[in-house]
């Protein structure tokens, strides 16, 4: 069987799938559906908006090594400062899962356009034209690999999970995709949801100074994608050219009160000018408050601008895209009774891909 077509973390929609096999999903079908959605105004900015702020995955793996010598002790200062204040070392063998329920509001906005005055109408434009859903999610996780959300805008929803072998995502107009490369974390959950990952993940990081975000001065890190990793998630016409990530932790408090990440994808086909596509998402994390003596975020509002650019018909500039989402967690608990490695099976056909042995039957498949 062939390889199912990776998760795509960009805005997708129906119109190039229709009539295609599960091989012609690839990158190939990626490029063309985001050429429809750059200029075709019709576009359904319900897909775009689940496609990119959905449910899209961390840079880089819980398990990345980097040797201890490499990692400064500043970094190592401010995770530990971290993990004091989240007081998150005593969910050590004592946390199996965790459940979170929460409510999104996600507005998207196009605008196009070089620099001085043609950007200053496109900013115009772009006020003027947001399109605004309300929302909301529930997610399930048991630490650090396993995890599943469910995402629901207004009539679509949007399905994620990982059984800590392969993550994969769901929606009805695409069906089931993979991600290629090393298994990763839920974005979602680093934004102060789940202390422990946070902490996992930035202990590999690289001290990368002091930076005043708002009225709040931070200790900056930064996380990077190895190549090796890169090279995985990569095939023949797209190259995945970097993904990087910065989390800004508070001098005064030692919280997480900003996470950035952007990636850059290189598409070209046999005889076409390459283009290339970029996507940065920035959150702002807010409202720490305790469950059961750990500090989660229970609020924040994210912002991601996709910029399309080296296609020689984008003589005007860079085609730029505007995504943001406000979003407030409603619950939050501890080692819900019930949730067990079942939950987080795969849909039929990621398993079949991936486990062509296995014939049992997920619950995602009804």
């Amino acid at each position: 069987m062939s390889r199912l077509a990776p998760v795509s973390e960009e805005p997708i929609d129906e119109e190039s799938r229709r009539n295609c096999s599960k091989r012609s999903r690839s990158w190939k079908d990626w490029l063309r559906t985001h050429l429809s959605f750059a200029f075709n105004k019709k576009t359904n900015h319900l897909k775009v908006l689940l496609s990119v702020l959905g449910c899209p995955l961390f840079p880089v793996s819980v398990h990345q090594r980097t040797a201890v010598n490499e990692v400064s002790s500043s970094a190592q200062y401010i995770v530990q400062h971290f993990t004091a204040a989240t007081g998150c070392r005593k969910l050590d063998g004592h946390v199996k899962n965790v459940f979170v329920t929460g409510k999104v509001v996600m507005a998207m906005a196009e605008e196009v356009g070089p620099s001085g005055a043609a950007a200053a109408a496109a900013t115009a434009a772009m006020a003027s034209s947001v399109s605004q859903q309300k929302g909301c999610f529930v997610m399930w996780q048991m630490l650090p690999d396993k995890w599943l959300i469910e995402l629901v805008l207004g009539d679509q929803k949007v399905v994620a999970g990982s059984n800590g072998v392969v993550a994969w995502r769901h929606t009805p107009w695409l069906g089931a995709h993979t991600a290629k490369g090393s298994v990763r974390p839920l974005r979602r959950a680093l934004q102060g949801l789940d202390p422990v990952t946070i902490a996992a993940v930035f202990s590999t990081s690289e001290y990368m100074g002091e930076k005043k975000m708002g009225d709040v001065d931070c200790f900056v890190l930064k996380l990077s994608a190895g190549q090796a990793d890169l090279a995985d998630r990569s095939d023949s016409t797209a190259e995945t050219i970097k993904h990087v990530a910065f989390g800004y932790f508070s001098q005064k408090n030692g919280l997480l009160v900003y996470l950035e990440d952007s990636y850059l994808t290189r598409i070209q086909f046999p005889g076409a000018r390459p283009m290339y596509w970029e996507t940065s998402m920035a959150t702002q994390i807010r409202d720490y408050r305790e469950v059961d003596g750990v500090m989660i975020a229970h609020s924040g509002q994210s912002s991601a601008i996709i910029t399309r650019f080296g296609d020689d018909r984008l003589r005007a500039g860079p085609e730029i895209t505007r995504l943001e989402e406000t979003w407030v967690i409603d619950d939050f608990a501890f080692n819900v009774p019930g949730l067990s490695v079942d939950s987080f099976i795969p849909p039929k056909d990621v398993r079949s891909d991936h486990f062509p042995s296995d014939d049992w039957k997920s619950p995602l498949d009804d």
